[in-house]
């Protein structure tokens, strides 16, 4: 998925927690839902930003020689601009786009 154009808060929001029974029935299940999706998102972008930070990475031992690159320094501003990924996991939970599974219940739901 394309985190860059997720739209929603990139601050925390007061929501009404009768949202959150609806879906699935408890809040605590829908808390550890909303915790490994967001694990789920922080390790993709975590990987999308090393793969474009390892361009940048120097291979020499000397710890005087800092680098500033200013292309690196953009990418890293852009990524912390980003909303953060507990705010992008609830808002696929309220927008249903999370698929739940639960193994102690016997059906599945699409949410």
């Amino acid at each position: 998925m394309d985190y860059k154009k997720v739209r929603t808060e990139t601050t925390a929001v007061t929501r009404k927690k009768d949202a959150f029974y609806e879906q699935t029935g408890n809040i605590y299940e829908t808390v550890a839902v909303l915790s490994k999706r967001s694990n789920q998102i922080a390790s993709e972008l975590k990987q999308e930003l090393d793969q474009k930070t390892a361009e940048f990475a120097t291979h020499t031992d000397n710890l005087e020689e800092v680098f500033e690159n200013r292309e690196q320094i953009e990418i890293a501003k852009f990524y912390e601009r980003l909303p953060k990924p507990t705010l992008i996991a609830v808002q696929e939970f309220l927008n249903e786009e999370i698929y739940i599974r639960n193994p102690h219940k016997t059906t599945a739901t699409n949410f």
